[in-house]
């Protein structure tokens, strides 16, 4: 008697990301940087304070940091101030820097005992894995940030990553820069990477005022406001894509249209209606 084929029966499972929080990670703030890295000095946890300096300073992806070897950063018996990883993903490399607490923090751990005929810089605890795997490291990001009392679920690993360069773009505005650093090949990936069309979305959200009789925008020279309506036809941001560059059409009271050439969206939503403002009340002189 032949024995009918019938399905498999599997046990439903909940879905992976039921009650977590995805999507972007946030960036860790300066002072998280400092409670961890305190935390991490008063418990003389030397691997895991070389791990957090160096992962903060080299910007590299969690499969990059935990391969890395003894001879990417150290050469003569010394650390190297600057050294070059290559990227498992694009198969290029990316170069960074590594601070002097990075290399006090580093060499202190090359001292350790638990160092001693390693290959990589951060060995695992058995023989079979050369150094720890990406899982364990996220997990040590999790206990750095459950440590100083933070949401586990709204930090990874990519928050480590985007931390130093997150400081860099809020200072100094290069995308460029910050491309590099990341070891990105397109800036596309570098502005969705970083939020920087959200984050100056809600800068130029924040510089809006909406009143009983229609939505107004305050400059900061005259301290007066014109209607959202005419500052919507005088100021209008032809590109806000976040380049290295943004080009910006103004039409004043006259009718004349210049378009200006300036670094950044936020900058060139700034300038354009400043100048409106300014002809507008030449114009009612």
């Amino acid at each position: 008697m032949e024995t009918p084929n019938l399905p498999v029966i599997r046990a439903l499972r909940p879905a992976w990301n039921k009650g977590r929080i995805v999507g972007q990670k946030r960036p860790l703030k300066p002072k998280h940087v400092w409670a961890i890295r305190i935390r991490l000095e008063l418990a003389e946890n030397h691997r895991d304070l070389a791990l957090f300096n160096m992962a903060i300073d080299s910007k590299l992806r969690g499969c990059d940091l935990v391969k890395m070897k003894v001879v990417d950063v150290m050469a003569s018996g010394q650390i190297k101030e600057r050294a070059s990883v290559l990227q498992s993903k694009t198969q290029k490399p990316v170069r960074f820097e590594i601070s002097e607490g990075t290399r006090a923090s580093v060499e202190k751990w090359m001292n350790d005992e638990l160092m001693v005929g390693s290959e990589y810089l951060w060995p695992g605890r058995f023989h079979e894995r050369l150094h720890i795997s990406t899982r364990q490291y996220a997990r040590i990001v999790r206990d750095w940030v459950m440590s100083i009392g933070l949401e586990a679920s709204a930090y990874g690993t990519h928050s480590v990553r985007r931390t130093k360069v997150t400081q860099i773009y809020k200072k100094t505005g290069n995308l460029g820069a910050v491309q590099l650093l990341l070891g990105h090949t397109k800036m596309d990936s570098t502005v969705r990477y970083l939020g920087v069309e959200l984050e100056d979305a809600l800068a130029i959200a924040e510089a809006i005022e909406i009143k009983t009789n229609g939505p107004f925008v305050r400059t900061a020279q005259t301290g007066r406001s014109a209607t959202g309506q005419h500052a919507a036809v005088a100021a209008r941001i032809s590109d806000i894509r976040c380049k290295r560059s943004v080009r910006t059409s103004l039409t004043d009271t006259s009718g004349t249209k210049r378009v200006l050439t300036l670094a950044s969206p936020v900058a060139a939503f700034n300038q354009a209606a400043q100048d409106w403002f300014i002809s507008h009340q030449s114009a009612n002189v």
